[in-house]
């Protein structure tokens, strides 16, 4: 394959890749029903003309067959007038007319079929038109369509890479990462109030208890619960028993401490 073949496929592929990429449907669409539009014109134009030549070739067959019949009464004329000269002149000028009427007739014949092909083409293309003009709207509409549905999906595959909907994205991961921080600081500063409360709470408990304790040190017995059955001795038998203040010191001091 030699060079400048290669280089003119190069060429015609380049050219058709541009001229399909640059082939808008609708208008495509509106320029072929042009085009049709035009060429029924043409088609119209051209019957008209054969209808109008088969007329005047029909005239001109009539004239043929009226010389041809007319050169033949002159014949017979001229022979019964004695002048058969004259009689096979007119016979010859009637030869050439009746040969030129079956000339005519043949023409005739081609025309006429002819006529009759257009005429043939004529009907198939009007169809043709009127068969485009319904679907013209509808197949503008569907690339319409399908040229929006092809837009909006580049839309879409371009929003995942697209700066703005990255720092979008960002910015509410931020917002979120916000919004629990926020939560753990309410969480925490709630438990630090309740465990402030707890420990004073605690701290009022301690205190009544120490004062309870200090109470009984001054008077220097504490009375201890006893069984229900060594209660009924005790009350038979009169006797109170005795509490060491020295153990009740030494929990004290315990007491103390753990506070401390």
């Amino acid at each position: 394959m030699g060079f400048f073949d290669r280089l003119s496929r190069l060429l015609r592929s380049n050219l058709n890749d541009l001229v399909s990429k640059a082939e808008d449907p609708a208008k495509i669409l509106d320029q072929s029903m042009v085009d049709m539009q035009e060429d029924l014109v043409k088609l119209r134009q051209a019957v008209a003309m054969a209808i109008a030549s088969q007329k005047r070739l029909e005239n001109e067959f009539e004239q043929s067959e009226f010389q041809v019949k007319n050169w033949y009464e002159r014949a017979e004329l001229a022979l019964r007038k004695g002048e058969e000269g004259l009689a096979k002149e007119a016979l010859s000028r009637r030869k050439s007319f009746k040969d030129g009427a079956i000339a005519l007739e043949n023409q005739l014949k081609v025309q006429s079929k002819h006529i009759d092909k257009l005429k043939r083409s004529l009907v198939t293309l009007e169809s043709k038109i009127a068969e485009v003009k319904t679907k013209k709207d509808m197949l503008k509409a569907r690339a319409q369509a399908a040229k929006a549905q092809s837009q909006l999906e580049n839309v879409v595959g371009s929003i995942t890479s697209n700066t703005a909907m990255a720092a979008f994205e960002r910015m509410e991961d931020k917002v979120e990462s916000l919004e629990a921080s926020s939560q753990a600081s309410a969480e925490l500063a709630g438990a630090d109030l309740e465990s402030q409360f707890a420990a004073i709470e605690g701290k009022d408990d301690l205190d009544e208890e120490l004062n309870l304790l200090r109470a009984k040190l001054k008077n220097g017995i504490e009375t201890t619960a006893l069984p229900e059955s060594e209660k009924l001795s005790s009350e038979e038998n009169n006797e109170i028993e005795l509490v060491d203040v020295s153990e009740l010191e030494n929990d004290l001091e315990e007491l103390k401490r753990n506070i401390e």
